[in-house]
């Protein structure tokens, strides 16, 4: 009988080695851009601005401080010290109805602002606004936010240039004299050198101030409410004479500025009100006292809140309700 055969023993097979995978890359989601740059990079712009004012601004005092203390210019600011006299029986201190529609312009121009640069950055509008009389016109309900907002705004602006020339006002804020022009300068020397001019608002206002009231009042008022009605749905389409001589274009082009110049004006505006004796200019203007106490700083925090409370609620949630009231809202 045949011995078995073993069966051949199969050599051991080494194991694969494992092989290295590289971890898979995540791309890091690109930051949002503004007008083309990054927020770190717009941060980064401002700062390196601020520091180029402040230097520009410390050299600027440095430089009038020793003009003003040369001989000529010592006449000059001694001549028109910033101020003129007004007419005789220039109404003193600041009425109720000039006190409110004050606030009223700040509470509807921040408003203004901020639904204007909204209506920029729109880009694709979930919410409309169709008129009653107009059902197939459609705008989007920012738009209507801040058409509306406007409308409020030149009333209040035209109830108050009305009370100004019926009351006497206007004479604290429309030049009467060619003297505005040297105590305008002189004003503007006396701001750049830190040796501010006296303040007396409830009386006068300086050379600077009253040119800057006026343009801001008769100039730039007007003319952000003429480019934005001619931007608005109420300007007549039909037209066509009239939108060759008054070109959408144009409108265009000026509103946008005007608007710059408000918030300049406002930054100004606010910096000086505090710097030159807040607690005095807080009680003339909110109070309506010559007094120097806590009265007007209480009164301008309180209008700080509405103001912050108007902002906030300015959104579609609350804003297409009312909206509602004056035509149709949907998507």
């Amino acid at each position: 009988m045949a011995a078995p055969v073993a069966a051949p023993v199969a050599a051991p097979v080494a194991a694969p080695k494992p092989v290295a995978v590289a971890p898979a890359t995540v791309a890091a989601p690109e930051r949002r851009r503004y007008r083309g740059r990054t927020l770190p990079q717009w941060t980064g712009l401002a700062a390196l601005a601020g520091a180029a004012l402040l230097l520009i601004g410390a050299v600027a005092a440095l430089l009038v401080q020793w003009l003003l203390g040369t001989e000529p210019l010592q006449n000059f600011v001694a001549d028109y010290p910033g101020e003129y006299h007004l007419p005789e029986g220039a109404p003193v201190g600041l009425p109720w109805w000039l006190r409110w529609a004050h606030f009223f312009n700040v509470f509807l121009i921040l408003l203004i602002i901020r639904s204007g640069l909204q209506t920029r950055s729109e880009t694709r509008p979930t919410v409309f606004w169709s008129p009653k009389w107009n059902p197939t016109r459609k705008i989007s309900l920012t738009i209507w936010l801040h058409q509306s907002l406007d409308l409020l705004w030149v009333v209040n602006g035209t109830v108050f240039v009305v009370l100004l020339f019926a009351t006497g006002q206007w004479v604290r804020i429309v030049p009467t004299s060619w003297e505005v022009f040297p105590n305008a300068l002189s004003a503007i020397l006396q701001y750049v050198s830190l040796d501010w001019p006296t303040e007396n608002g409830w009386v006068n206002y300086n050379g600077l101030q009253q040119l800057t009231y006026f343009a801001t009042v008769f100039i730039a008022a007007p003319l952000a409410a003429a480019t934005g009605v001619r931007m608005s749905g109420l300007w007549p389409k039909g037209a066509t004479r009239l939108n060759k001589i008054y070109p959408i274009e144009l409108a265009r082009a000026v509103h946008f500025p005007v608007m710059l110049y408000f918030v300049i004006f406002i930054f100004f505006h606010v910096t000086l009100v505090l710097a030159t004796g807040a607690l005095r200019n807080l009680n003339h203007m909110y109070a309506g006292q010559d007094v120097v106490n806590w009265t007007g700083l209480g009164i301008f925090a309180a209008s700080l809140l509405v103001i912050a409370g108007g902002v906030a609620a300015a959104r579609p949630l609350i804003v297409a309700p009312i909206a509602a009231l004056f035509g149709r809202v949907g998507r």
